[in-house]
């Protein structure tokens, strides 16, 4: 198997502290921002950074869904991990200082260990496409409250 990494990186209005406590704020300002191929979003345990745990319904095609239970960590200051706990996906934000004033730059990167053969090519192709498009929306809404 090959590994799939689909990296976004924007510059949003917010320090690090607040960008990073929006993108942690599982059950408010994170609730609202998922796009609408997200279905069945909830939070498990915390709720907040670190130590959480959300699970949803990721609608990667009209015919393909994949079932996604996260693990959320901080392995270093700046930086939340989700990690799938049925999968290898693992979908990372590093939050650093940009430019000056009030801004920040997000590097949001998604990895997995892609399928084989025919269907390998297919995800390899299609499949970051529509991860970079999430990482988008997310990165959009989740920005907006401390613009």
């Amino acid at each position: 198997m090959a590994q799939i990494r689909v990296e976004v990186r924007r510059e949003v209005a917010g320090t690090p502290d607040q960008v990073l406590a929006a993108l942690g704020d599982y059950q408010g300002a994170r609730a609202r921002a998922w796009p609408d191929n997200i279905h069945d979003y909830r939070v498990v345990a915390g709720g907040t950074g670190p130590g959480s745990r959300i699970a949803y319904r990721l609608q990667a095609t009209r015919k393909r869904a994949r079932d996604i239970d996260a693990l959320v960590s901080a392995p270093e200051p700046g930086t939340l991990v989700e990690a799938d706990q049925n999968s290898s996906l693992r979908t990372s934000y590093r939050i650093t200082p940009a430019g000056g004033g009030a801004r920040s730059a997000v590097t949001a990167t998604t990895t997995w260990d892609g399928a084989r053969g025919v269907g390998g090519f297919f995800e390899r192709t299609f499949a970051p496409i529509g991860i970079r498009k999430l990482h988008t929306a997310v990165l959009d809404r989740i920005t907006a409250p401390v613009s």
